[in-house]
């Protein structure tokens, strides 16, 4: 281990003043046991040599000197010392990120079995996966931009709603990826971190060059591009399966425009990539998300200076040890030291269950690192910060862990993620409140806002069911789902799985959620 002495310093110097006893101790006590010293003045020199009995026979290490070794070498561990840079453990460490899907109807195009829009979803869904604990979001577009699913967490979110994507969703059709740039731009807008805006398409519209050109050139966040599709195109699929076909009867066929996308990509200065069957693409999409945040960051970061005074630590352990030996007289000193490291330990930990490794890393670090792993069932048994403890309860399925831990902050992102867990416990009322908590925290709010809408959609279809005729089904029964033309059965009070999410059980097609809610915002368009 190289140390650098120009760096080097403590981090708390007040604890050396332990060190001015720790010398002055073997001092003290030697000249208070010193019988030469004692009788010097009754006895004549040349006599008291002679008269003393056994002064010379204990020389070398002595209780004493353990005892102020122990203090000398705590003092100088507990004082900090250091002389390397580190980054802090809590630091922004996952880069947000925001998938804009084109849904244009050359989407369709079968020419990447089965279907483009059906291999740009799962790649949608794959991204997610493989971002646990990341943030990730996403924004569909043709001829206008509609938000999906805000930035979150829980790929669960978007395992709801990309399977019901298809360009017949779409008020209109188009190719106007400069609307989906807007769109993932105000999602981001009051993101602290450097995000990353990843666009999935078969083409670009030309026209919007310009405008489009402009806005990622101004754009803070990073813009990277993946195509779908090949060089022959392919014929389109319909909704029924079947191949779609034009007035005089032949096969439409969905181009890929290759040519528009190397000349946007080229002009913007965005990184172009295409659509694998492999993960090559996914991991090409996070590494150089990592890698952006890590550069946008490291001009905000604050470094610490990392302690190194832990590694005194086996030195006293050491030295406590040789008070073991045999006739000495300080053999109550271990016990001592062992109490007070044990006793030292924070009172939070025995809610926890104390452990050695509390002695080298806090409860929150301990957290982190099981975070990051994905136990978030271990995380959330470490974490003493109640923000942390909650993400890793919601993370884990402990939604009514996590409304507490939540509960205890009084933050605009703690009322946002009581929205959240109150939406997974079906209070879709309580989970509308505490949105417009979060609101009216933070003002611009778009995940809010977003998940707020979510939410009144969910209140106005609940009280709909009634109106349907439907019979009230009594707990613990099934009944057949007759907005269903499969007929499935579903059962009412079904304990779902916690990576489930909470929408699962409404007879509300996410589908037509999407269509209503797109044709509402195309309309209040200008």
């Amino acid at each position: 281990m190289e140390i650098d002495l120009t760096a080097f310093h403590f981090l708390r110097p007040a604890w050396l003043w332990l060190l001015v006893p720790a010398i002055l101790l073997p001092v003290c006590w030697f000249r208070r046991n010193d019988v030469r010293s004692r009788w010097r003045n009754i006895i004549a020199p040349e006599l008291l040599e002679h008269l003393i009995v056994g002064g010379k026979a204990r020389r070398g290490m002595q209780p004493v000197h353990t005892l102020a070794l122990l203090i000398g070498l705590g003092a100088v561990a507990v004082a900090g010392p250091t002389w390397q840079q580190e980054r802090p453990p809590f630091n922004q460490d996952k880069a947000p990120l925001v998938v804009v899907l084109e849904l244009a109807r050359s989407m369709d195009a079968t020419d990447v079995a089965p279907t483009r829009i059906e291999r740009a979803k799962q790649k949608v869904l794959d991204l997610a996966n493989a971002r646990k604990g990341a943030r990730t979001g996403l924004v569909v577009f043709a001829s206008t931009a509609h938000l999906v699913v805000p930035p979150t967490e829980d790929p669960a979110m978007l395992s709801l709603y990309v399977p019901a994507l298809s360009p017949s969703l779409m008020p209109r059709d188009g190719k106007n990826a400069a609307a989906g740039l807007d769109v993932a731009e105000r999602v981001l807008a009051h993101d602290p971190a450097a995000g990353t805006i990843v666009f999935i398409s078969d083409g670009f519209d030309e026209s919007g060059t310009d405008a489009f050109v402009q806005k990622a050139k101004q754009s803070r966040h990073q813009l990277l591009w993946l195509a779908v599709g090949t060089a022959n195109g392919g014929p389109i699929r319909g909704a029924d399966g079947a191949i779609v076909m034009d007035a005089e009867g032949r096969p439409l066929t969905g181009a890929f425009d290759a040519n528009a996308i190397r000349k946007i990509t080229h002009a913007a200065d965005i990184p172009l990539a295409s659509l694998r069957a492999d993960d090559d693409d996914i991991a090409w999409v996070e590494r150089r998300a990592q890698t952006y945040l890590a550069e946008a960051e490291e001009s905000k970061i604050v470094p610490r200076w990392k302690e190194a005074g832990y590694w005194l630590v086996f030195a006293l352990i050491a030295v406590a040890l040789w008070c073991f030996r045999r006739g000495w007289t300080v053999k109550w000193l271990p016990a001592v030291l062992l109490s007070l490291a044990f006793s030292a330990a924070p009172r939070e930990a025995h809610a926890a269950g104390w452990n050695w490794i509390d002695l080298f890393a806090t409860h929150d670090q301990q957290g982190r690192w099981h975070f990051e792993r994905g136990d978030f069932k271990t995380a959330s048994q470490r974490f003493d910060d109640p923000m942390w403890k909650g993400r890793a309860q919601y993370l884990a399925g402990d939604y009514q862990g996590a409304l507490e831990s939540f509960s205890r902050l009084k933050t605009a992102q703690a009322d946002f993620y009581i929205g959240n867990t109150l939406a997974h416990l079906k209070d879709y009322a309580g989970a509308m409140l505490a949105y417009d908590n979060a609101v009216k925290q933070q003002g611009n709010f778009p995940q809010a806002v977003a998940n707020r809408d979510l939410m009144r959609q969910l209140l106005i279809a609940e009280q709909e069911k009634p109106e349907e005729g439907e019979q009230a089904d009594q707990p613990d029964q099934t009944r057949a789902d007759k907005q269903d033309k499969g007929g499935q059965k579903m059962l009412v009070h079904d304990q779902r799985p916690a990576e489930n999410i909470w929408m699962r059980n409404l007879n509300t097609s996410p589908a037509a959620f999407l269509h209503q809610r797109f044709a509402q915002e195309a309309g209040a368009a200008p």
